[in-house]
């Protein structure tokens, strides 16, 4: 089946198309067909042939109305159930393509052959699909003139695995008013690729986790994205009066899929008023601290951690003498629970952990170098990374900046420590400022080791945490702000692609130096939830909403619009924003439980936790990608009313997600 300029890449077999006995007296009443989807040239095609027909089976292409006002014959086909659902097909002949003319009159179809379809992608409207529990699967394909083709009846299965295949091509969105209803567009992959270029995240020649994730850009982002589809869109609708709804897996509900679980619409409160409380000084520091040196009253000076606003100087949240000790606890370095001598003992037990791994990679000659590919390569980008790192600050300014041969040190040094890992690129944005707060090799890798344990999994060949926090970043922002999703929807940026460098690097390259330290002291304290980086994202979107809405802007627009943001936000009101939107979400009571387990929020939470409310159930610090999953089927009582929101059960990695290179 393929040649050149025509090949298959999905095949499907035992697809049966049903006719209506009481209208085709002479037609079997069930013929067997094969379904493909063809890609010919620059287009790409679905295509079902019958399969006794399958080699000299007549082309019958999908037909538009005739300009001129003519329209050709409509052939009126029932499914056999549910008669309103029956469907007309307008069909016509098309020569194949040969090398000497047409026979001036075709002869006519065969009895089964006239079912045949072939219809491209592009003028696919939307796919219905069949009721959960009535037999065979089956699929309608409609077009953009509202023609629907006959229901092809999976009898084998493979309703999923065609879907599936769809989304190389084409974006799935689940109709709002009709779940079985999947409304369908085309997508452009430069799109998100552009995306990533604006941002300039990192080194365009390398292999990196973004070429990674580049790899195939929207079924790695609507693949790995959330299982949470139909949110409620609000006033917001597409030009053909239809609301739209999230993106969620095409596949989902059908065949062997478990049914969907069924929430409430969420309605927000009023969102409060919040503001930063004085810095933490090294007088209230010290007051926290007993006669042998053990922290006492934690779980406040983590509020006070996290509530600090910036003092004289820009990021004083801490000062800087009092960071180099802080921020040892707050990365796992130092134990609270340690008096000041077993902090001594343990810093010496780890310097001679550290530079007897340092002495791992510093006692390999060169010609071992040259047999050991992995370790030239981690030296390679190392070097490469840390020649431009920070470069403005003059703790690493110059050519021969002793800050520069520290920087190298510890990153190849953790290539020892986590083999499994190595070095990726954006790791030393994220050394780089804990080096220059310690000012100490040992201590520097240590803290650097406790925020890679935070982070790991935004580095990994997988990335399926970068991409499962897109995902809650994507449903945390349809929560609070519909009208922007829709608005970003709209200018093809609802992917949220452009906050990739922000959940990668904890927002290191959008804020100034000294912000940044400030900004990552609060997020360390783990508070008021495990993942308040993504309301962090969420405060800077919801700053820039009205600019973003109200101006006109398209993909390009929003693109550098974002990128500008660099060292123009103020940390302050960032931090007071993303509060505000956590106490806003906590004071619902009929909060998802999905969100409330994303938010940290127990069974039990009260309406009014926040971080600096009930100190006793702060979560701990936690990974990003130890957040919780989404909760899933029999989450949610039965009791509970349908809606328009739908949580789609968890299953296995499908082909739409991007492989591992």
């Amino acid at each position: 089946m393929e040649s050149e300029g025509y090949k298959v890449v999905f095949e499907k077999d035992s697809v049966f198309l049903h006719t209506s006995a009481k209208r085709h007296q002479d037609q079997d009443s069930l013929i067997p067909g094969v379904i493909r989807i063809v890609e010919k040239g620059s287009d790409t095609v679905l295509q079902w042939t019958p399969v006794e027909e399958a080699g000299d089976a007549p082309q019958i292409v999908f037909s538009k109305k005739d300009l001129s006002g003519s329209t050709t014959e409509e052939v009126l086909f029932d499914p056999g159930y549910e008669p309103d659902w029956a469907v007309i097909s307008t069909v016509g002949t098309r020569p194949r393509v040969q090398d000497e003319p047409p026979v001036p009159v075709a002869p006519p179809p065969s009895p089964r052959g006239q079912w045949a379809f072939s219809i491209s992608l592009s003028e696919l409207k939307s796919i219905r699909k069949s009721r959960p529990g009535l037999g065979w699967s089956y699929l309608i394909f409609i077009t953009k003139d509202g023609v629907s083709l006959q229901a092809l009846h999976f009898h084998r299965g493979g309703t999923k695995a065609l879907l599936r295949a769809l989304c190389k091509y084409l974006i799935l969105a689940t109709s709002p008013k009709d779940s079985r209803l999947y409304l369908v567009y085309t997508h452009d992959s430069y799109a998100l690729s552009h995306s990533f270029d604006e941002l300039q995240l990192f080194d365009d020649n390398s292999s990196n986790l973004v070429s990674r994730f580049l790899q195939d850009p929207y079924t790695a982002a609507f693949g790995g994205f959330s299982k949470v589809t139909n949110f409620f869109r609000g006033a917001l609708h597409h030009e053909d009066g239809t609301a739209q709804r999230a993106l969620g897996d095409p596949s989902a509900g059908l065949e062997d899929e478990p049914g969907f679980e069924v929430i409430t619409c969420v309605q927000l409160g009023e969102r409060p008023v919040v503001q930063r409380e004085p810095p933490v000084t090294e007088l209230e520091w010290e007051q926290h601290l007993d006669p042998e040196g053990r922290v006492t009253n934690v779980d406040r000076l983590r509020r006070r951690i996290f509530a600090g606003v910036s003092g004289a100087q820009a990021g004083e949240g801490l000062s800087t003498g009092l960071r180099k000790d802080v921020w040892k606890y707050l990365l796992g370095y130092y134990s609270w629970d340690n008096t000041s001598e077993e902090n001594r003992a343990h810093v010496r037990r780890k310097t001679d952990e550290y530079f007897r791994m340092k002495l791992q990679w510093k006692s390999v000659s060169e010609e071992q170098e040259q047999r050991n590919s992995l370790l030239r390569g981690y030296r390679s980008l190392i070097e490469r990374d840390v020649s431009r790192t920070d470069r403005n600050n003059k703790f690493y300014e110059g050519s021969e900046n002793p800050g520069l041969v520290l920087l190298n040190d510890v990153l190849m040094t953790y290539c020892m420590y986590n083999f499994d890992l190595g070095y990726v690129q954006g790791m030393s944005d994220l050394l780089s400022p804990v080096l220059y707060v310690t000012q100490n090799e040992v201590d520097a890798f240590w803290c650097f080791s406790g925020f890679m344990d935070l982070v790991h999994q935004n580095f990994e060949e997988s990335q399926e945490s970068m991409k499962r926090q897109l995902a809650q970043l994507t449903q945390l922002l349809r929560l609070l702000d519909p009208l922007l999703c829709d608005f970003l929807d709209s200018k093809e940026s609802g992917t949220l692609c452009f906050c990739f460098r922000w959940l990668l690097i904890w927002f290191k390259r959008e804020f100034a130096f000294t912000d940044v330290l400030q900004l990552w002291e609060v997020l360390w304290t783990g508070l008021p939830c495990p993942c308040f980086h993504l309301l962090v994202a969420c405060g800077i979107l919801d700053s820039e909403r009205e600019a973003l809405m109200n101006s006109g802007f398209g993909f390009n627009e929003i693109l550098k619009h974002i990128n500008e943001l660099t060292m123009k936000m103020n940390v302050n009101d960032i931090l007071c924003r993303a509060e505000a939107l956590y106490r806003q979400l906590a004071a619902t009571p009929e909060l998802l439980r999905p969100v409330q387990e994303l938010l940290g929020l127990g069974a039990g939470a009260s309406p009014s936790h926040s971080a600096s409310s009930d100190p006793a159930s702060s979560p701990q610090p936690l990974s990003p990608g130890q957040a919780p999953e989404l909760e899933l089927a029999d989450s949610i009582p039965p009791s509970q009313p349908d809606s328009s929101i739908e949580i789609l059960p968890t299953e296995d990695p499908s082909p739409c997600q991007s492989p591992s290179p």
